[in-house]
């Protein structure tokens, strides 16, 4: 067995099919002997900046000298970034001796009567192998989808729990109102468990506060009013919390994007829950956040060029804040892309709304989720007069928006997918 067909088999496995339940995954985990037992785990659910918070938290944990694991969804590209320790993706040979083991024990599991795991399910018992090898001390963990039927909600005893943004994403999985994937959400939580969360919305606040008093679970709330941001540039954003520990410090989150100032407080305020004696001190923690960096989220790839993976209504929204803070004084040239299960015609409206998009390049993703360029560039075309050209190849679509972009910037937006192939254009560039 090599890597290659360990990934193409992992890659055969449908993501999008209905889950099995729970008690399929915890009798995976059971055989594996409940690796997740011997970890300090950190749980992190929500719609959007699940991936940065983890991130966030895994740089401080690591730069406090703790072994740290990190599991998170999806990989830009290559399946090994799913996996890291001390913020480094695992090797090939540490990802199939991992892939082999849990692939003995599925055959087994299938023999008795279970089913096969599902993608996401087959990837995170592969990650609780990688980890207990390992002998991680904490370990973070992205949810992958939802929470309460999660794979990862199999862990019983986390050391914190944290819910992002919550915001309509997934509808016809997780429920078409606020209440309703809050719910879902709030899966994560468990008894006496304190549980971090983003206070803007109401209706999910509400929700999640519920469910806490139910757990006997702690709840700290990360409100706005609690931040303020002193300044920016094209490369960060510094600003002060309102929170005792940290209160007097300027904190600085080197992205452009204002929403990565919530993303690193929240961070934050975990760690007071995870490490209350303040063993890695302030200083640490905050140079461990100036020296975070995260694949995808508002992440510059190259001078000027810059990939988001906005791709659902509350990362746009989030998207055009950025959009408007930097639009005035710069030509800006956008190349999108989206799948077929999102709003695609709502975000395209949004963004052309702010008016700051001086050119539009569109292409697509392919596979079974495809958008077509040419139709993409029709929705373009009913909300914005600027130039909107349609290129199905993505390596010619970037090749064409670097040279509209000039000495301006460019926003590649609209789908993690496209983000990730974008990334791997740029690597193949510069190995020719």
């Amino acid at each position: 067995m090599t890597y290659k067909e360990a990934e193409a088999y992992i890659n055969s496995v449908p993501k999008f099919t209905s889950k099995n339940k729970p008690e399929n995954t915890m009798e995976l985990i059971r055989r594996l002997g409940h690796p997740e037992r011997h970890m300090k785990v950190i749980h992190v659910a929500g719609t959007n900046g699940k991936g940065s918070v983890c991130a966030f938290l895994s740089s401080m944990l690591t730069e406090g000298g703790k072994r740290t694991g990190l599991f998170t969804s999806p990989h830009l590209v290559k399946i090994n970034e799913r996996f890291q320790i001390n913020n480094e993706p695992v090797s090939d040979e540490i990802f199939l001796d991992a892939y082999e083991r849990v692939m003995k024990l599925v055959e087994e599991m299938q023999k008795d009567g279970f089913y096969h795991p599902a993608y996401f399910e087959l990837l995170f018992a592969i990650g609780m192998v990688i980890f207990e090898k390992a002998q991680v001390e904490y370990l973070i963990l992205e949810t992958g989808l939802g929470g309460r039927l999660d794979a990862t909600n199999i862990v019983e005893k986390p050391v914190v729990t944290v819910i992002t943004s919550i915001s309509l994403d997934h509808t016809e999985i997780l429920g078409d109102t606020i209440e309703e994937i809050a719910g879902e959400k709030a899966g994560i939580i468990k008894q006496g468990i304190p549980i971090v969360y983003d206070g803007r919305e109401k209706r999910a606040e509400k929700v999640i506060l519920q469910k806490a008093e139910e757990e006997n679970a702690k709840a700290v709330p990360l409100y706005e009013e609690k931040l303020s941001i002193q300044g920016s540039t094209d490369h960060s954003v510094d600003y002060l919390f309102d929170e005792s520990f940290y209160q007097g410090h300027v904190i600085t989150v080197p992205y452009l994007a204002p929403y990565q100032v919530r993303n690193s407080a929240l961070a934050l305020l975990a760690m007071e829950e995870i490490d209350p004696q303040h063993e890695i001190g302030l200083e640490t923690r905050l140079q461990a956040i100036r020296d975070t960096r995260w694949q995808g989220r508002m992440e510059t790839v190259l001078p000027g060029v810059i990939v988001d993976g906005a791709h659902n209504e509350d990362g746009v929204h989030e998207f055009v804040r950025t959009l408007r803070q930097v639009g005035s004084s710069r030509r800006i040239v956008m190349l999108f892309s989206a799948v077929v299960e999102k709003n695609y015609e709502k975000m395209v409206h949004t963004i052309c709304d702010t008016g700051c998009i001086q050119e539009v390049v569109v292409t697509e993703i392919h596979g079974s989720r495809i958008v077509p360029a040419e139709e993409l560039a029709a929705v373009f075309r009913k909300f914005t007069s600027v130039p909107v050209t349609a290129i199905s190849s993505i390596e010619e679509a970037f090749d064409t928006a670097m040279v509209k972009k000039g000495d301006g910037l460019l926003f590649c937006v609209g789908s993690l997918y496209l983000v990730g192939e974008v990334k791997k254009v740029i690597e193949e560039k510069k190995h020719d």
